[in-house]
């Protein structure tokens, strides 16, 4: 064993507990970082050839690893926006070199733009949200992705498209019998409007349905719709819906708003021996409302809340994921991105194909453990401590092997 090897041994053990040391320091630091997740400092040893009459002292090396499938704790705020993964996966989130990363971090909160942007600076992704549709799951991209926004978009009003009236017919109602029922929807403005719906019996087991504008006393049925029920006074009309088609009507004063086509589904009308009844209806489109806020589920999607209580999809937040999280390459930013042993990246929703549920107003704590660090940082003096003796005993040996020459 040359005296050399003991001091480079020595050194090896002391570069050795630095790497550790600046690791615990690292998760003291980012011990309140939300999302953080602890690093660790494994050592393994190197060995050197050696003859039968002599010894050749090897060394230590190190490896710092990430502790990033351990969840840390979750913490509650008074922020809808504020968003943690309650299981696997990552938030896609947008840097502002147009790149995509992984992040647990989601104290996210509306910029300028109203973009979602967390306390690091990156922008959350998503997907623009479509009724019924699940956007195509991504293997080893981002495509389709789109910042989630929550811009103001002012006063908003939806006119009726589609609606429902169902309503008992008197079976004893003589020919030429009339009932009325009415109907509130809403034109292109927003203004309210009242469509009454007028059956007439015609015959046995047979009447017409009119659709007219109150205001105006059109009728948006054209001829009015022939409805015939079977001896049990079941509706036979098949199918059981009407497009009322008042496109031309323009309601007064002159507002340039028009009450657009609605399509009304009457399947649910009946002809018994028991008086008129109608159900009251059911009608889609709003009056003009101001966005009041936003709402986020726990499968990720996104509502606009109006001050009338209405809420309006807008978003889908994308999850991610890869085989091995505990390979994904850390970065500046408390952010991930794809390593060469991570595996490749995989894209989903919450609560679906091994994805977490995304929990509203709640936070993901960094998993440091204080105390465990603590004593990792005790333990790392001491060994430091006894490595740079090594170091000491073997440079007073070579001076005492040099002393020899005088």
């Amino acid at each position: 064993m040359s005296l050399y090897g003991t001091m480079r041994t020595g050194v090896s053990g002391m570069n050795a507990q630095s790497n550790r040391l600046s690791t615990v320091a690292e998760n003291i630091a980012n011990a309140n970082t939300t999302g953080y997740k602890r690093a660790s400092t494994e050592f393994s040893s190197m060995i050197l050839p050696s003859g039968n009459g002599s010894y050749n002292s090897g060394g230590v090396q190190t490896e710092v690893r990430y502790s990033i499938s351990q969840q840390g704790a979750t913490t509650f705020t008074t922020s809808a926006s504020d968003l943690a993964i309650d299981g696997g996966g990552f938030f896609i989130v947008e840097g502002a070199n147009g790149q995509e990363y992984l992040t647990r971090a989601g104290s996210f909160v509306p910029d300028s733009e109203g973009n979602l942007v967390n306390a690091s600076g990156f922008t959350l992704m998503g997907y623009e949200y479509e009724a019924g549709v699940d956007p195509t799951v991504v293997v080893n991209g981002f495509d389709g992705l789109t910042r989630v926004n929550l811009a103001s978009d002012g006063l908003i009003a939806a006119g009726s498209t589609k609606g429902s009236m169902g309503a008992n017919l008197p079976s004893g109602a003589p020919v030429g019998d009339v009932s009325t029922t009415s109907l509130v929807v809403y034109d292109s403005q927003g203004n309210t409007r009242i469509l009454d719906f007028n059956y007439e019996k015609t015959g046995a087991n047979a009447w017409t349905l009119e659709i007219v504008d109150r205001a105006s006393g059109d009728a948006l049925t054209v001829p009015p719709v022939t409805l015939a029920f079977n001896a049990a006074g079941e509706l036979t009309t098949s199918p059981a819906t009407v497009v009322a088609n008042g496109a031309l009507i323009v309601p007064p004063p002159a507002t340039g708003a028009v009450v657009g086509s609605i399509t009304i589904d009457f399947s649910k009308t009946t002809q018994l021996g028991y008086a008129f009844n109608a159900d009251g209806g059911s009608i889609d489109g709003n009056a003009p409302s101001k966005v009041a806020g936003y709402q986020i589920d726990s499968d990720g999607i996104v509502y606009v809340k109006y001050e009338n209580g209405k809420l309006d999809p807008r978003y889908r937040i994308a999850l991610a994921n890869v085989q091995s999280p505990d390979k994904l390459r850390p970065e500046s930013g408390n952010v991930y991105s794809q390593g060469v042993d991570s595996g490749v990246i995989i894209t989903g929703f919450a609560g679906s194909g091994g994805f977490g549920e995304i929990l509203s107003g709640a936070l993901e704590s960094s998993n440091v453990d204080i105390a465990e660090e603590l004593t990792a940082m005790i333990e790392s003096q001491r060994n430091y401590t006894a490595n740079s003796k090594v170091f000491q005993t073997g440079s007073e040996l070579l001076e005492v092997l040099v002393n020899l020459k005088r």
